[in-house]
């Protein structure tokens, strides 16, 4: 076995780039198929969810493996090969199917223990059986992988140690609340009618919600998705609109959830503001980007009034809102953190130095505001640029939220900047990674843990053991061959030989080589299943001088056999399975 896996995910990437290299399905099939074109690569399959792109391969050699796949990972992502390598990793033969078997059983995703990646597995398989270039290799890994997915849910508790990506963003939108109280008497918009958008409006059907509005650019996947609401006996309303009436109704929604798969934004920062005007009857602004002394600087929403910030000219980097008067917190301060999003670290340094000099009227903690932007500057050594403020007190416990958003597409369908729109809480991708991070890990993860290593183990085994039966078969066809010249040779000795005593001798001469050959090859199977134990099959051709082209011979029929095999079996899966 030489199984190859090159990827990169939440864990190794931030969110830009994966969402950048995120691949659409016929992205998908092209890599496929490009990957068992290249010379390295035997066999090849792509799981790829909104969490991770991985390809997986079976390779002849390992370094022209590593090159060729992530070559073709960057080609058909469109991310630059040398910006992509930082956040790839690679895994090896048994280090690979150990990875597999954890992301089937949830250890890896970004909520400990969600149980929709299983369903992504099927249907990477699936794709991979269509397309044919899953071989005996694959389709015996992604089939235990979906085996030991469903052991760790069935088995241990793995699913107290974390929700689907759903509930826990549902949970981060609702607080410090139960999400069933914070949802009952709701108005819920819904964006896309797939898995995860149908997930979604389900578990807010079941959390009291007053009203769904189901918007799909397909209207009767969206009306299906209604029927299938109003019939569920929860007592919420159900409707389908078109995809040109998002913005009618998200000035009536208080909570929206968009997860399709479109390439572009569907809600921008400015459709965000203008739901939320016609709803409050009240200005909304959400900051914009300027250029300014080599960064970029931010000029966030209005809020209540403060101490004036000063001006343009006064403050190098224009933070200062145009001269307006901006309170104290906003543009230059701890709370502000949003107005230096994207800036580089001499930018920051900057912009620190200045915070630092600046009357003491225009600064709550001089100290520490110049400590944190130091520290911001630092970050963004190693980041590249500053993220999006994420940690800034929640609209949530200050009960100013007129709009809650849920943005569960990669690539994103809501604009980042909508999170800066006063009474807006946007929590998305990359949120949800961060309030992850934090999350307790249940004690079953260990026992799941475990679980995992002994499958890795005995899949290991079975493999190593599969690997030698093409040489038993060939040496147990060998011995046959011997036994029917014998008894030619003993017609042709005696021909006048009654029938009976003639089958009698034939039984007995293949009694003795059956049990000759029984002790040898059983034990060579045991010991083949052993880590090292892959000379064994080498060590048995040359000892019994087995025909190479015959050994051959077996293992193409037996890969002939599951290619058959496989094709019935794949029309049993659903390859239009959402994300999670």
């Amino acid at each position: 076995m030489s199984l190859l896996v090159v990827g990169l995910s939440h864990r190794s990437a931030p969110v830009s780039v994966l969402e950048r290299a995120a691949l659409a399905a016929d992205a998908q099939a092209k890599l496929l198929q490009d990957t068992l074109a290249a010379e390295p690569a035997a066999e090849a399959a792509v799981l790829a969810t909104c969490n991770r792109i991985e390809l997986y391969a079976d390779v002849d050699k390992f370094h022209a493996g590593v090159a060729e796949l992530s070559t073709l990972l960057a080609q058909h992502s469109g991310v630059g090969l040398e910006e992509l390598t930082p956040y790839l990793y690679v895994h090896y033969e048994d280090r690979a199917v150990h990875h597999l078997f954890s992301v089937a059983c949830g250890l890896d995703s970004m909520v400990v223990g969600e149980g929709q990646i299983l369903g992504q597995i099927k249907d990477a398989l699936a794709r991979s059986q269509e397309l044919h270039t899953a071989g005996r290799l694959l389709n015996d890994l992604f089939q235990q992988a979906l085996r030991v997915g469903k052991r760790a849910h069935s088995e241990t508790g793995i699913d107290r140690a974390g929700q689907s990506l759903v509930t826990f963003g549902l949970e981060q939108l609702a607080g410090r609340e139960p999400v069933e109280t914070w949802a009952k008497g709701k108005r819920a918009l819904v964006i896309g009618a797939g898995s995860m958008s149908s997930l979604a409006a389900a578990t807010l059907a079941r959390a009291g919600v007053h009203e769904v509005v189901v918007a799909n650019r397909t209207l009767d996947r969206a009306h299906r998705l209604a029927e299938i609401l109003s019939e569920g006996g929860t007592g919420t309303i159900a409707r389908a609109v078109p995809m040109d009436q998002v913005p009618t109704e998200l000035t009536r929604a208080d909570v929206a959830v968009s997860c399709t798969g479109a390439t572009g934004l569907v809600l921008t920062a400015e459709a965000v503001a203008a739901a939320v005007v016609d709803r409050a009857g009240a200005p909304a602004t959400v900051g914009a980007p300027r250029a300014s002394g080599g960064g970029t600087a931010v000029a966030t929403a209005p809020r209540a009034t403060g101490t004036s910030a000063g001006t343009d000219e006064e403050c190098p980097l224009g933070l200062s809102g145009d001269g307006a008067a901006v309170p104290r917190g906003v543009g230059f301060s701890v709370m502000g953190e949003d107005a230096v999003a994207g800036m580089d670290a001499a930018t920051l340094e900057q912009h620190a130095a200045w915070v630092d000099n600046a009357p003491a009227v225009r600064r709550d903690d001089p100290q520490s505001e110049a400590d944190t932007i130091a520290a911001l500057a630092a970050a963004v050594a190693t980041g590249g640029r500053m993220p999006e403020n994420r940690r800034r007190p929640s609209l949530v416990e200050t009960g100013n939220v007129l709009l809650a958003l849920l943005d569960l597409a990669m690539p994103r369908d809501i604009d980042g900047a909508a999170h800066r729109v006063d009474g807006v809480r946007l929590v998305d991708i990359e949120s949800l990674a961060d309030a992850s991070a934090d999350a307790p890990m249940a004690d079953d993860v260990e026992q799941v843990r475990g679980l995992v290593s002994d499958e890795v183990a005995a899949f290991g085994a079975a493999q190593r053991a599969a690997h030698i039966t093409p040489t038993v078969v060939a040496l147990r066809t060998m011995a046959a061959d011997v036994v029917a010249n014998e008894i030619a040779r003993l017609d042709g000795r005696l021909p006048g030989l009654p029938e009976k005593e003639r089958a009698e001798i034939t039984q007995t001469v293949r009694r003795v080589v059956d049990k000759l050959l029984h002790a040898p090859t059983v034990r060579v199977k045991q010991l083949a299943g052993e880590p090292g134990g892959a000379g064994y099959a080498d060590a048995l051709r040359t000892l019994f001088d087995l025909d190479p082209q015959t050994v051959a011979a077996v293992s193409r029929a037996d890969k002939l056999n599951d290619s058959d095999s496989n094709d019935q079996n794949a029309p049993q899966t659903d390859p239009k399975r959402g994300r999670a």
